[in-house]
Protein backbone atom coordinates (compact mmCIF):
# COMPACT_ATOMS: atom_id res chain seq x y z
CA UNK A 1 0.00 0.00 0.00
CA UNK A 2 2.86 2.14 0.82
CA UNK A 3 4.17 1.92 -2.62
CA UNK A 4 1.10 2.61 -4.39
CA UNK A 5 0.62 5.86 -2.25
CA UNK A 6 4.15 6.92 -2.60
CA UNK A 7 3.44 6.38 -6.93
CA UNK A 8 0.67 8.29 -6.65
CA UNK A 9 2.54 10.98 -4.53
CA UNK A 10 5.13 11.09 -7.45
CA UNK A 11 2.56 11.14 -10.17
CA UNK A 12 0.69 14.40 -8.77
CA UNK A 13 4.10 16.01 -8.18
CA UNK A 14 4.52 15.57 -11.32
CA UNK A 15 0.95 16.79 -12.45
CA UNK A 16 1.80 20.11 -10.30
CA UNK A 17 5.00 20.64 -12.00
CA UNK A 18 3.41 20.63 -15.26
CA UNK A 19 0.43 23.20 -14.41
CA UNK A 20 2.90 25.59 -12.86
CA UNK A 21 4.54 25.71 -15.62
CA UNK A 22 1.92 26.41 -17.99
CA UNK A 23 0.58 29.22 -16.02
CA UNK A 24 0.89 32.68 -17.26
CA UNK A 25 3.81 34.38 -15.23
CA UNK A 26 4.71 38.26 -14.94
CA UNK A 27 7.18 37.21 -18.28
CA UNK A 28 4.24 35.45 -19.61
CA UNK A 29 6.63 32.08 -19.19
CA UNK A 30 5.42 29.03 -21.29
CA UNK A 31 1.46 30.44 -21.34
CA UNK A 32 2.03 32.26 -24.15
CA UNK A 33 2.58 29.40 -26.28
CA UNK A 34 -1.04 28.00 -25.44
CA UNK A 35 -2.90 31.85 -25.85
CA UNK A 36 -4.50 30.27 -28.87
CA UNK A 37 -6.19 27.66 -26.81
CA UNK A 38 -7.37 30.04 -24.36
CA UNK A 39 -10.11 31.18 -27.25
CA UNK A 40 -11.79 27.98 -26.48
CA UNK A 41 -12.48 28.27 -22.71
CA UNK A 42 -11.50 32.01 -22.33
CA UNK A 43 -8.84 33.65 -20.97
CA UNK A 44 -10.21 34.20 -17.42
CA UNK A 45 -11.54 30.39 -17.09
CA UNK A 46 -8.33 29.28 -18.55
CA UNK A 47 -6.38 31.24 -15.49
CA UNK A 48 -9.25 30.04 -13.01
CA UNK A 49 -9.00 26.40 -13.78
CA UNK A 50 -5.31 26.94 -14.03
CA UNK A 51 -5.35 28.21 -10.30
CA UNK A 52 -7.95 25.43 -9.03
CA UNK A 53 -6.20 22.42 -10.25
CA UNK A 54 -2.94 23.64 -8.62
CA UNK A 55 -4.56 24.31 -5.54
CA UNK A 56 -6.23 20.41 -5.96
CA UNK A 57 -3.11 18.84 -6.32
CA UNK A 58 -1.33 20.56 -3.27
CA UNK A 59 -3.72 19.67 -1.07
CA UNK A 60 -3.70 16.21 -2.49
CA UNK A 61 0.18 15.87 -2.62
CA UNK A 62 0.08 17.24 1.12
CA UNK A 63 -2.64 14.17 2.11
CA UNK A 64 -0.71 11.71 0.11
CA UNK A 65 2.46 12.50 2.05
CA UNK A 66 0.67 12.24 5.36
CA UNK A 67 -1.28 9.25 4.33
CA UNK A 68 2.37 7.85 3.51
CA UNK A 69 3.92 8.02 7.18
CA UNK A 70 1.08 5.99 8.30
CA UNK A 71 1.65 3.36 5.65
CA UNK A 72 4.99 3.36 6.11
CA UNK A 73 6.44 -0.20 7.35
CA UNK A 74 8.81 0.92 10.37
CA UNK A 75 11.09 -2.46 10.21
CA UNK A 76 10.64 -3.36 13.86
CA UNK A 77 9.68 -7.06 13.56
CA UNK A 78 12.54 -7.02 11.00
CA UNK A 79 14.75 -5.70 13.05
CA UNK A 80 14.25 -8.33 15.39
CA UNK A 81 14.07 -11.46 13.08
CA UNK A 82 17.16 -10.11 11.15
CA UNK A 83 19.13 -9.74 14.80
CA UNK A 84 18.62 -13.62 15.53
CA UNK A 85 19.44 -14.67 12.61
CA UNK A 86 23.04 -12.95 12.67
CA UNK A 87 23.23 -14.27 16.36
CA UNK A 88 22.52 -17.65 14.97
CA UNK A 89 24.98 -17.69 12.47
CA UNK A 90 27.43 -16.07 14.03
CA UNK A 91 30.24 -18.19 15.96
CA UNK A 92 31.71 -17.10 19.07
CA UNK A 93 34.80 -15.69 18.81
CA UNK A 94 37.46 -15.93 21.39
CA UNK A 95 40.11 -13.55 22.13
CA UNK A 96 43.04 -14.39 24.17
CA UNK A 97 43.29 -12.90 27.45
CA UNK A 98 46.68 -10.39 28.43
CA UNK A 99 47.61 -13.84 30.25
CA UNK A 100 48.04 -15.97 26.91
CA UNK A 101 48.55 -13.34 24.52
CA UNK A 102 52.33 -12.78 23.85
CA UNK A 103 53.82 -9.39 24.40
CA UNK A 104 56.39 -8.12 22.19
CA UNK A 105 57.74 -4.61 22.12
CA UNK A 106 57.20 -2.28 18.67
CA UNK A 107 61.42 -0.84 19.70
CA UNK A 108 63.92 -2.37 21.27
CA UNK A 109 64.12 -1.47 24.96
CA UNK A 110 67.22 0.16 26.11
CA UNK A 111 68.69 -1.72 29.32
Amino acid sequence: MYIIIVSLAILVAILLVLIVIVQKSKGSGLASGFESSNNVMGVRKTTDFLEKATWTLAAILVVLSIVSVAFYDRGSANEDTLKNKIEETSAPISVPSAEEAPVSPIAPVAE
